[in-house]
């Protein structure tokens, strides 16, 4: 039996609407993230799911909580579904990644997947915990549908990974803020079924991964 995944991007922060590479440090959610979230949770509302998992870094919590206020269901936060860990570059907005840590930005701009940022870690490190979190979810409730508050980075690393695109090779999609993105769990593979659907958003959702 498979496990519906509903993915969800959390809602737009004050680091994400100035450009500030984010990784394990934290923003709040910016007033147009806190409609996107309460956006979601309305779409929520007429869905049936057994379960909310989110990220443990708070603007994936602010995000869980708008709709567990709406849907009633607890939320279990999971270290494995954060962002990616950009250690000496969380912060920064890209021009000052660049001038402050020339050869560290460039390296992290190449997309190497086993690049370890210098205090952070790499590509390769943050899918893993994401797969084997997924797996283990998809798991647990075979047969039901569930809830996954994440980041962007993560959801980006999942597209890739579900449709074999290697992990270095330039982005050509969008991963949107409150993006809903859909994946089916069955005997162990990810199979991706929705993505970037923003269709309960009024306006176009940020893209800055």
């Amino acid at each position: 039996m498979k496990t519906e995944l509903i993915l969800l991007r959390h809602g737009e922060t004050e680091w994400n609407s100035t450009g500030r590479l984010q990784g394990h440090r934290d923003s709040a959610l910016n007033p147009e993230g806190l409609r996107q979230a309460d956006a979601l949770a309305a779409r929520l509302v007429s869905v049936s799911f057994s379960a909310l998992y989110c990220s443990d870094l708070g603007r994936a919590v602010e995000t869980a909580r708008r709709i567990a206020a709406r849907t009633g269901h607890a939320i279990v936060p999971d270290a494995r579904l954060r962002e990616r860990g950009l250690g000496i570059l969380e912060g920064l907005t890209r021009e000052e990644a660049g001038q402050r840590h020339p050869d560290v930005f460039a390296e992290y701009s190449a997309g190497a997947p086993d690049y370890v940022v210098a205090q952070g870690e790499s590509t390769s490190q943050r899918l893993r915990h994401a797969v084997e979190c997924l797996h283990e979810l998809g798991n647990r409730h075979r047969g039901e549908r569930i809830v996954v508050v994440t980041h962007g980075g993560v959801l980006s690393l999942l597209f890739r990974h579900s449709l074999g695109i290697p992990p270095e090779a330039p982005r050509t999609f969008s991963v949107l803020n409150a993006g809903w993105n859909q994946f089916d769990y069955h005997e162990g593979s990810l199979r991706l079924v929705t993505w970037g659907d923003v269709t309960h958003l009024r306006a176009t959702s940020r893209d800055d991964t």
